[in-house]
């Protein structure tokens, strides 16, 4: 049932005490016209003197054990002394005006009994809400109490009356009016009241719960009251929230999830510049917070770390990171988070990895054209260098390997990215210069690893070569910087040379049955028939896929 259906229930049962509190109002009216007419009613006998000591006996039990065994309940002893005392003095008055022959004995004897029944109800509210039921861990909302002990009230109260003659009728047809004139004078403080009432129905805030109201306030819920809920928040204040203000707006419970943990999730964030790579940042920092527990942040999930930005306020010098981890005890936020700080300065200190200072950078180099050369002949080193890693290019002459050095795309992928993916139609080859990557092969809808690539190594060269689609999926294990060759930077070298496409086919062949024979067992007989029926296949493919039957050249 939702909150406001359960507000309108509160309300009613709101209605009901009203008319009853009007009741009662009737009643005590009557009571005192006893005063000057001794007829009006006829109060029940006083207690024996050994009732009253039983009473006051067990007043005096129930307030060691409240003060032994729950203290914080030692408000309602005073309520429960304050009670019997009034009951003492109103036993004492009616007997000494009894004595006296006074008319008034009859209203105080009337005053006692009332008296000694609401002291006898605190004593069982006491025995039941105070003491039995957190024995056995059972903790009831104080408004509940405060009904259960509210409605015992009233019904002693009307069984007095009904005991001493009153009538009844003319009371309850004057309570109307007076609940009525009650609710309309009180509104305000009604839906407070019904709110209270809701909020303790419906269970969804409980006192211990964190709390954030609309206006980004936070704290722990301390006490659910009639009128108000109080909130303590992280600074040491108080916050005296009306009970209608939680039916009306938006209030979120924080780290509370139906059947998990209480968990909050909480920020730390940093940043790095980007000679930095994402993935260095993200595994420094994530094996440093996994790699011991740290107090109040919660195992599962774990720690972890996210590149959140690259540019943010047009300030580019530096990528923007953030730390995530879940708070389990929602009072130590701020302690924890310098914790977490710690840790990831330390970390990134141990990685060689400095946090970034925000400021712009103005970077001046004389430049020429010998510097220009200069720097384009190292890069073109480096790509021969992981073009000679490719066997099959062997049969290229230097300046060959050059003009395709010039042509090659640097084309770095992150861990987890895939390389190539099995069944797809792509006309290039990668050379690996840097990481580790997976190749798996899918049988029957599962992906099998059957080998492991580290570079200097390259993959594609089918495709590349003969436009087969890839006979499998190559993953980056690590972060992978290969380079590219495309079909068309290739198709200007075999048109040149086309007799090149023979030498090349030769190596192909090779490498392709040296892998089958390791896993068919053949024999080197069988391999060199192999090599030959797949030499010839690949040049026919080869030619028929760059064109070069249609314009043959001299080799």
């Amino acid at each position: 049932m939702d909150v406001r259906r359960r507000a309108l229930r509160g309300g009613a049962l709101a209605s009901v005490i009203v008319g009853l509190g009007s009741l009662a109002f009737g009643g005590v009216a009557r009571a005192q016209a006893a005063a000057t007419d001794p007829r009006a009613i006829s109060p029940p006998p006083l207690a024996s003197a050994t009732s009253v000591a039983a009473v006051v006996g067990a007043v005096v039990l129930a307030a060691f054990l409240v003060n032994r065994f729950a203290p914080k309940k030692r408000r309602d002893i005073r309520r429960t002394a304050t009670l019997l005392v009034c009951f003492l003095l109103a036993y004492g008055s009616a007997l000494a005006l009894g004595a006296l022959g006074l008319s008034w004995a009859r209203t105080a004897e009337f005053a006692a009994q009332i008296l000694g029944d609401l002291t006898i109800i605190n004593l069982a509210a006491l025995a039941v809400f105070d003491l039995a039921l957190p024995a056995i861990r059972v903790h009831p909302a104080t408004i509940i109490t405060d009904l259960a002990v509210g409605a015992a009230y009233l019904v002693a109260i009307v069984l007095t009356f009904r005991r001493s003659g009153v009538d009844m009728s003319s009371l309850f047809a004057g309570s109307a009016v007076v609940t009525g004139a009650l609710v309309f004078s009180a509104q305000k403080s009604l839906e407070n009241v019904i709110g209270g009432v809701a909020l303790q129905i419906d269970n969804t805030i409980k006192p211990g719960d964190w709390v954030q109201l609309e206006n980004g306030k936070q704290g722990r819920v301390k006490e659910i009251r009639w009128r108000s809920t109080i909130i303590e928040t992280r600074d040491w204040d108080t916050l005296v929230v009306p009970n209608a203000s939680f039916l009306s707006k938006d209030l979120i419970l924080l780290g509370k999830r139906d059947g998990e943990p209480v968990q909050h999730r909480m920020w730390v964030y940093f940043n790095v510049d980007f000679r930095y790579h994402p993935t260095e940042v993200i595994q420094a920092v994530e094996e440093a917070l996994r790699a011991a527990p740290l107090d109040h942040v919660a195992t599962e999930p774990p720690p972890n770390c996210i590149c959140f930005d690259f540019a943010k306020d047009n300030r580019d010098s530096f990528a923007y990171y953030a730390v995530r981890y879940w708070l389990t005890d929602l009072a130590k936020d701020d302690p924890v988070s310098s914790k977490v700080r710690q840790r990831l300065y330390a970390a990134l200190k141990r990685a060689g990895i400095p946090l970034a200072v925000p400021a712009a950078q103005l970077w001046i180099e004389q430049d020429s054209d010998a510097r220009r050369e200069r720097k384009h002949r190292r890069e073109v080193d480096r790509r021969l260098t992981a073009l000679g890693q490719v066997e099959f290019l062997k049969a290229l002459r230097k300046e060959e390997l050059e003009h395709i050095a010039d042509d090659l795309v640097y084309a770095p992928f992150a861990a987890g990215e895939s390389i190539t993916r099995q069944g797809a139609v792509a006309h290039w080859l990668y050379v690996l210069t840097q990481g580790t990557a997976e190749i798996r092969v899918n049988v029957d809808g599962t992906d099998q690893t059957v080998a492991t690539i580290r570079a200097p190594d390259f993959v594609g060269e089918m495709g590349l070569m003969t436009g087969e689609p890839r006979t499998a999926t190559v993953v980056a294990q690590t972060d992978v910087e290969c380079y590219r060759l495309d079909k068309a930077t290739f198709n200007r070298v075999l048109r040149e040379r086309p007799g090149s496409a023979a030498e090349m086919s030769t190596l192909l062949a090779q490498r392709r049955v040296e892998l089958q024979g390791i896993k068919e067992g053949l024999d080197a007989t069988a391999k060199e028939r192999r090599v030959e029926a797949e030499k010839t296949r690949l040049l026919s493919t080869i030619r028929s896929f760059f064109g070069l039957d249609e314009e043959p050249r001299a080799g």
